[in-house]
């Protein structure tokens, strides 16, 4: 395990080498303080781009690259707006596209002004658009979606500036939750709707969608949707409060080399068609899901288990979406990438959410913050039951699953029990790692 989530600093990013030419191009255009809490943003846009393509998971199942969400998370004035920038020079395709669709329904709503109550008015022209407004409303999401499943089943992209913007489109606080997850898992919209024009479809929603948030609103966003699995299906990407200082950030210019280089990138990302299978990757995910559950156990921690799961299964889409932009061919620093893009994600969801997750709370308080602690490390090499029980309690856990955890790191190894003593000590195979 190559990062510790339990301190207040960041997972530090690893070196950007070979294969990451398309992620290090766009942090061009940002500036530095914003690199590692742009880096997971990027892929539910580029991932839009992408249509006509599945990807087997370890478990064997298909995936596309839909359904991937995330939300940006700083302090106000934080930088937060250079990623709106960078979402339009990305997205330049799916703009002209979406102005000729718009052209469509203007002409369309043109012609049946010019008709009479008694002749027949043209049916409504079938229309997808690809970056619809912020502002677009739940039926004109699901009508959308129709349009895009019947025109080639591709993906919408939605970059929402504040996450409360999602009331709008899920249909109300009330809805979020179930339409995040049903865009997550890619299931259809759940209803046949009723509409003018008759009975409409209920179609697959494609939709892949960023956010951004302050810490307090993201808290009080996500407060009631903590353990229902909407909370682990968003990847969150925060960035603390920094050291005062007097200087504004540079951002980049986004002159026309810039855009010939990216296109080159998303050219890649339209071409992929077919089912894949990427090996390497598939491996890494495996050993990171043993790490895991290795730091669950430590930590004591089901709740830190349960959404690593999911962040286990976001980090891969966005190793496919690596894999394409490189040529598909993977390289290790592509790995390197991916695995701090799971643990970046549980360190921010800690680092935002933690105390939360114990209780109902609404103020961010740097005393509250946490990260999964491991009782391990805060043993001695040589300790007792008794010991572990009183640590637990300090830790606000009951001292009852002692045994039980005890159980655990004997069996996977970390710890030796000696009958005569009824003393636990440490293995070297645990020291040493």
């Amino acid at each position: 395990m190559k990062y510790d989530i339990s301190k207040a600093t960041a997972p530090a990013m690893p070196n950007l080498g070979k294969g990451t030419e398309c992620i290090k191009l766009l942090l061009s255009q940002a500036s530095k303080d914003m690199h590692e809490p742009l880096v997971p943003m990027f892929f539910p846009v580029l991932g839009a781009h992408v249509s006509g393509s599945e990807f087997q998971y370890p478990d064997f199942t298909w995936k596309e690259l839909c359904g991937m969400m995330a939300n940006l998370v700083g302090d106000s004035g934080c930088n937060k707006g250079q990623f709106p920038l960078i979402v339009e020079a990305i997205n330049r395709d799916f703009r002209q596209h979406d102005k000729a669709e718009m052209d469509k329904l203007v002409e369309w709503q043109k012609i049946r002004r010019t008709k009479g109550d008694n002749k027949d008015k043209p049916d409504r022209p079938d229309v997808a658009f690809w970056f619809p407004p912020t502002d677009t409303t739940r039926p004109a999401f699901l009508q959308n979606a129709i349009g895009c499943e019947k025109l080639g089943g591709r993906t919408q992209y939605f970059n929402l500036p504040e996450v409360e913007m999602a009331d709008d489109l899920c249909g109300g606080h009330r809805q979020v939750s179930h339409m995040l997850r049903n865009i997550y898992d890619r299931q259809r919209a759940g209803a046949l709707r009723a509409t003018a024009d008759g009975v409409t479809g209920n179609p697959i929603l494609r939709a892949n969608l960023t956010f951004s948030a302050v810490p307090v609103s993201a808290r009080k966003f996500y407060k009631n949707e903590l353990f229902n699995g909407t909370f682990g299906r968003m990847v969150f990407s925060y960035k603390p409060r920094t050291r005062r200082e007097g200087k504004i950030p540079r951002q980049g210019k986004y002159e026309e080399e810039f855009y010939q280089k990216l296109d080159v990138y998303l050219e890649r990302l339209d071409a992929c068609k077919g089912r894949f299978i990427i090996r390497p990757l598939n491996k890494l995910i495996d050993k990171l899901a043993f790490d895991m559950v290795t730091i669950a156990d430590l930590a004591d921690d089901d709740i830190l288990w349960d959404i690593s799961k999911r962040a286990l299964h976001s980090a891969w889409k966005d190793g496919c979406i690596l894999w394409i932009l490189n040529n598909q061919t993977w390289t290790k620093s592509m790995g390197d990438l991916v695995e701090w893009l799971v643990y970046h994600d549980l360190w921010s969801k800690m680092q935002i959410f933690a105390d939360m997750l114990g209780k109902d709370a609404d103020v961010v308080s740097e005393a509250q913050k946490r990260g999964p602690k491991n009782m391990l490390d805060s043993l001695p090499d040589n300790f007792n039951e008794q010991q572990l029980e009183a640590l637990r309690l300090e830790l606000g856990k009951k001292k009852e699953g002692a045994k039980d955890q005890l159980n655990h790191w004997v069996y996977r190894g970390f710890i030796t029990y000696s009958a005569q003593t009824g003393m636990y000590t440490k293995t070297e195979k645990y020291i040493n790692s």
